[in-house]
């Protein structure tokens, strides 16, 4: 909005949401791991309900018998990948972010899960701006356009994947 970033990092850092390649989850319950790093009293429940259903997991946490208070165990043994990267989904969008950045979120996934959490994490599009990394060609199928690095330096910009 004509502000350069650097003159308010924190405002910018609180409209990005991150998803890394390997999400980091705690030992402890659905509900600590999406509202990382708040004290449990100050979570926001519709915010939580909110990311879940927004990382279409809500269906799976629902059928949990403890819901959002399950432990998932250490690095979240409990849950299968597909279930970790979209808790890590779930994460970045409970604070409500304007953009979310997707950094290699699918690479440890198998190819049908991925297909699926592709189609599934575009669907956001539109509500929020998509910033992809990734090696595979096949996860940036649905970008608007594509900025293609080699060694570091910008080689191609475009829509279509060649």
């Amino acid at each position: 909005n004509g502000t350069p970033i650097n003159e308010n990092l924190a405002a910018w850092h609180a409209m990005v949401g991150y998803v890394p390649q390997s999400v980091f989850i705690a030992d402890a319950s659905i509900r600590s791991n999406i509202a990382f790093g708040l004290e449990e009293s100050v979570i926001d429940n519709s915010a939580l309900q909110d990311s879940l259903r927004l990382a279409q997991i809500e269906q799976f946490v629902d059928s949990l018998p403890m819901g959002p208070e399950t432990l998932v165990g250490e690095r979240g043994v409990r849950l299968s990948g597909g279930q970790r990267q979209r808790l890590g989904i779930a994460r970045a969008l409970y604070h409500r972010p304007q953009v979310l950045l997707l950094d290699e979120a699918t690479s440890a996934l198998d190819s049908e899960t991925e297909a699926s959490f592709i189609e599934d994490i575009y669907r956001l599009r539109g509500d929020y701006t998509l910033l992809t990394i990734a090696h595979r060609k096949s996860t940036l199928k649905h970008c608007d356009q594509v900025f293609i690095l080699v060694g570091g330096e910008l080689k191609e910009i475009g829509s279509e994947l060649n």
